[in-house]
């Protein structure tokens, strides 16, 4: 059977800590939401299907002019894990054949398009159910699951995010070395480093 990787793109948070809506932050002449869309289209996975929840009525215009399927998260507030839950769901409905799912957040500026597909490319060559990035301490997103996890990313919930699942199977896990996956956009202080 041919291997389908599907995306799902999380932009639902409210951004609380950093005053303002994350999505719309502008990084190089684009929003962080448009760029990681730009970036997910450059990529040999289809479909691409983002989650929005907070302020999607002013975000949704940065979707535009793009090959993303929206989706709104009514449950947004519950936290990450239900976005997830409806961004998987939502891609399997839409396209039953994906085997794979690549899973990005849009305040990671620093994720390319060379990023992704070798990211991919390590998943098929190495055969594991889990392939996800490291950076500092950590190994998260972006991040890709086999199919046999599908029915576990569907029953997050809360402030459950992936890494739940990475911790449950780590013997399941190839990782992909990204060092500015640290850089995320949390706080103004993140802002500041970013030379915005």
């Amino acid at each position: 059977m041919m291997r389908r990787t599907g995306i799902v793109i999380l932009a639902a948070g409210a951004s609380q800590r950093l005053g303002t809506p994350k999505q719309q932050v502008r990084f190089e002449q684009q929003s962080l939401l448009k760029r990681i869309i730009h970036t997910a289209q450059q990529t040999s996975a289809r479909p691409i299907v983002v989650v929005l929840g907070a302020f999607a009525d002013n975000i949704l215009p940065e979707t535009t002019n793009s090959e993303a399927i929206v989706i709104i998260n009514p449950h947004w507030e519950t936290g990450m894990g239900s976005s997830i839950q409806a961004g998987v769901q939502h891609l399997l409905h839409i396209a039953n054949n994906v085997s794979d799912v690549l899973i990005l957040l849009c305040d990671q500026p620093f994720i390319t398009a060379a990023l992704l597909e070798e990211l991919i490319t390590t998943h098929l060559r190495e055969n594991k159910g889990i392939t996800a990035c490291t950076y500092g301490n950590t190994t998260g997103t972006p991040i890709i699951f086999h199919q046999k996890y599908f029915p576990l990313l569907q029953t997050l919930s809360g402030q459950e995010g992936a890494k739940k699942i990475i911790y449950q199977h780590p013997d399941d896990v190839t990782t992909l070395p990204f060092p500015e996956g640290s850089i995320d956009i949390d706080t103004p202080e993140d802002l500041k480093k970013l030379h915005i």
